[in-house]
């Protein structure tokens, strides 16, 4: 996508005229402009040189995002001296450059406009004082209200110009209902002037009088004046929907510490290499993306992550820029610089983001591109109805003038761009990055959440999670055994199992004669004794004295889903022990917090339907797909688009079709950069509970612009008719004043950019937002899971029994015999309706009728029958 900066837009006419402008050039393929940002991206092959053409045609300005530095990017990527070239550009294009002139113009208007104030209404409605050669003099003061009203036309001429052009061009905008408002008022009060000189010769005092009341020149004056007050205000408020991107900008650092011929050099950050060897201590600003060579820290992270607690950093960990070091002194290689780097990505992602547009944009955009021509059409229709009902032309004109004022396109292209841009920015500084605006519309509306299971709902790498020692031995010593046999092995299994004996500090024994035997397990001696460590089949045949492992303990233990490995020494059994890829700590709550949403979740893995059964159960999934391939996950996606609109949410490489293939595709942030490639949304903190903190940020968003259309289209609907003077015969004259138009126009933006900035207070990780039903209480609203587990083998029938109750009245009355029920040991699952006035529970044993019934009746309801 090519990005361009776009001069001279006002309004969503002036985006939209832009948007069919450039959509006309041959190759383009799509054109998306930004009011909020003043930027356009285009797709396609056309050259930018007729893109800028098209688009000074339609009577704008445009230029290639980058000048010069985006030209000369070279075809393998541009060097980081002109990446830094465009961020700074792409910095200055955010400035608020309206603001301070816009200020300067309105405080000029604003003094001119007291003076004419005070002689149009100060002395003609308070008879304060005026010279005494222009008390009675009405031609003079015609005159002052005339030359005073002129020059704050001039002094705000940008409407004049910019409107006329537009309209002269056949592309009317917001600037074109100002101008002409202002002009007409400004004209039919020279006529009256002109015509209040004939009545003076003539010696018609009562007619010079009606003439001075029928001038508008404070009208045509204070009409610009109230909308430059607007225009400042919106392009306030507008300036602060940009500060997440600006604020991430700012933290791109600009100087790094090289390690160069065994010597420590500060050096701006663009002349740090792959391979550089960076040096980083307490308090400093990490320069670039870099994995750790030697030292250890505690870095802060939240500038990219939002996560406020430091993470200890050590030998082989990966730091990123901006980060900060906040105790310990640090070697890290450079591994991403300039625009590889993660925060260039964060910053490119958030503008991408801001260039593009949002489905529900599209309503604003047809409204745009047929408002302002059917407002001229509206306010001339105003204006000659008026003279055809017997009115005074005055009475006519400053109806039409009122109509061609009050009406506000601003409004309109205003309100999804603010919201997107604020939604978007909250996200970024939670961790939460979308990639389009599209993306932020879509992901609230998912139905199903298909979840991978390692590295998403699991940690993605085995743990030690059982230790079950033979006769003679106790954990420690199995442990010690296990680590002393297992140090020299590069298997993940021994991974696991070494991680727990360091965390525990357990100790070890040489081994000599190490030995792996591919398939079964390792063999080695200490102490003239033979260790073994394998499957079960392996360590029977080194067993000399008929031990062996519990059955009932090993079948447990694969029933959950662990993989068994077994020990002995000296031919005798020493115990077994259970590993296992466990859950994160924050996937129940996460799945629990997609239920409260009315989110079916299914769990898709390539694992075998033991170990996703349990995991599944352990995660509180609805449905699990098991021992699916790479190439099935996209199949699966398309199976489940059948029943409503899919978010996938993975992280590694065989995630990358079905990422793709879904409505939304969800990255988890740590995992393969083809999984984030692929992805629509990226979770930087790669936890899953931010799937749910996306979805209800995406829904606070939508809610947002929606309530910014309907105050837009609301605004419009209820004051063009007052302004219009359709309310008159209806209460007692009820009319607008030109001037009043103005006013309630310029705060319709500026209240539209003000709802947009509300997103900022939006608790996006607050379970209750949007929930359908809560994600669990004593109240009795727990989520309501059902487990169907669903795999490529038959699954084993499930222990039920059928409870017919009597006394259930609601809702609250099944989460409390749920409730009950599921915490008898056995029990796995209760489906209780107060409707059908049953509970099928689901058992993992026989659990006795007495003890099912007691648990019911204890909490005063009725069990009639158990079958």
């Amino acid at each position: 996508m090519e990005k361009f900066n776009v001069e001279g837009m006002h309004c969503a006419a002036c985006s939209t005229r832009v948007e069919k402008a450039v959509s006309k050039v041959p190759g383009v393929d799509s054109c998306s402009v930004s009011l909020l940002t003043n930027s356009m991206g285009v797709e396609g092959d056309a050259s930018p040189e007729e893109i800028i053409e098209a688009v000074e045609k339609a009577g704008y300005g445009a230029s290639l995002m980058g000048g010069e530095a985006a030209e000369s990017r070279s075809s393998d990527g541009s060097s980081v001296r002109e990446y830094n070239e465009r961020l700074e550009q792409q910095k200055k294009a955010l400035e608020d450059k309206d603001t301070p002139r816009l200020r300067k113009r309105l405080i000029t208007s604003l003094g001119f406009l007291l003076v004419l104030m005070y002689f149009s209404m100060g002395h003609m409605m308070w008879s304060w004082p005026v010279p005494q050669w222009l008390d009675g003099n009405h031609i003079a003061m015609g005159l002052i209200e005339m030359i005073l009203s002129a020059i704050i036309m001039m002094i705000n001429k940008d409407f004049f110009t910019s409107g006329f052009t537009s309209l002269f061009r056949g592309g009317p905008n917001m600037d074109t209902l100002v101008a002409m408002g202002s002009s007409v008022s400004f004209a039919w009060s020279v006529f009256v002037l002109f015509k209040m000189t004939g009545d003076q010769l003539t010696g018609d005092s009562a007619a010079v009088m009606s003439d001075m009341h029928s001038f508008y020149f404070e009208s045509a004056a204070m009409i610009v004046t109230l909308i430059t007050v607007g225009k400042m205000l919106e392009a306030m408020s507008k300036g602060k929907t940009t500060d997440a991107l600006k604020g991430l900008m700012k933290l791109v650092p600009q100087t790094a510490t090289v390690e160069r011929d065994g010597q420590e050099k500060e050096v701006p950050v663009d002349q740090v290499s792959l391979g550089d060897v960076i040096v980083v201590r307490a308090g400093e600003s990490i320069p670039v993306d870099a994995v750790i060579v030697s030292g250890e820290a505690s870095v802060d992270e939240s500038a990219l992550t939002g996560e406020s607690i430091p993470v200890d950093k050590a030998p082989g960990d990966r730091v990123s820029a901006a980060t900060v070091n906040m105790s310990g002194y640090i070697k890290a290689k450079a591994s991403r610089i300039g625009e590889d780097t993660t925060l260039s990505q964060i910053i490119q992602m958030v503008s991408d983001a801001a260039a593009t547009k949002a489905p529900i944009a599209k309503i604003a955009d047809k409204v745009a591109g047929v408002f302002v021509p059917a407002v001229l059409i509206i306010a001339a229709a105003v204006t000659a109805i008026w003279i055809l009902l017997g009115q005074t032309p005055g009475f006519a004109l400053a109806r039409g003038i009122a109509v061609l004022v009050i009406s506000c396109p601003c409004a309109l292209g205003l309100a999804t761009p603010v919201a997107i841009m604020v939604g978007n920015g909250l996200g970024a500084r939670n961790g939460i990055l979308f990639k389009t605006s599209a993306a932020l519309e879509e992901t609230g509306r998912i139905e199903i959440a298909a979840l991978d299971k390692t590295g998403t709902i699991t940690k993605g790498q085995p743990s030690l999670t059982d230790i079950v020692p033979g006769e003679g031995y106790t954990e420690e010593s199995l442990l010690s055994l296990a680590y002393s046999l297992e140090k020299k092995s590069e298997h993940p299994l021994a991974k696991a199992i070494l991680a727990r004996a360091e965390e525990d500090g357990t100790p070890f024994r040489e081994v000599s004669g190490f030995k792996v035997l591919s398939g079964n397990g390792l063999t080695g001696t200490v102490d003239g004794a033979e260790l073994a460590g394998g499957n079960l089949a392996f360590i029977q045949t080194k067993l000399k004295d008929g031990s062996g492992p519990d059955p009932a303990k090993a079948q447990e233990l694969a029933s959950q889903g662990k993989t068994c490995v077994y020990f002995s020494e000296a031919g005798k059994y020493a115990g077994m022990m259970g590993i296992a890829d466990t859950i994160k700590e924050d996937s129940p709550e996460a799945i629990r917090e997609l239920h409260s949403m009315d989110i079916k979740v299914v769990m898709l893995t390539g694992d075998n339907q033991v170990t996703a059964r349990a995991i599944g159960r352990q995660a509180g999934v609805d449905e699990v797909i098991a021992g699916v391939l790479p190439g099935d996950k996209e199949a699966e996606i398309r199976r489940l688009q059948e029943k409503g609109k899919v978010a996938m949410i993975g992280d590694g490489i065989n995630d990358a079709p079905a990422l793709t293939r879904a409505d939304i595709g969800i990255a988890i942030g740590a995992g393969a950069d083809v999984a984030v490639d692929a992805a629509d949304v990226v979770l930087m903190n790669s936890k899953l509970t931010d799937a749910a903190a996306a979805i209800r940020l995406s829904k606070g968003t939508v809610r947002n612009i929606k309530e910014n259309l309907f105050w837009a289209f609301f605004y419009n609907i209820l004051l063009i008719p007052l302004a219009a003077g359709l309310y008159t015969a209806l209460f007692h004259g009820w009319t607008m004043n030109p001037m009043w138009g103005a006013a309630a126009m310029s705060l319709s933006s500026f209240c539209v950019c003000m709802n947009a900035l509300r997103l900022n207070f939006f608790k996006l990780h607050d379970p209750g937002k949007f929930a359908a039903r809560s994600a669990g209480s004593d109240t009795g609203n727990e989520p309501l899971v059902t487990e169907t587990l669903r795999s490529n083998e038959k699954e084993e029938d499930a222990m039920t029994k059928t409870m017919k109750i009597e006394g259930m009245m609601c809702t609250h009355c099944e989460a409390t015999v749920k409730k009950a029920l599921e915490n008898l040991d056995g029990v796995t699952e209760a489906k209780v309706s107060h409707e059908a006035g049953e509970a099928v529970v689901s058992m993992t044993e026989d659990v006795a009728d007495d003890v099912l019934k007691k648990a019911v009746e204890d909490k005063d309801y009725k069990v009639v029958s158990v079958a």
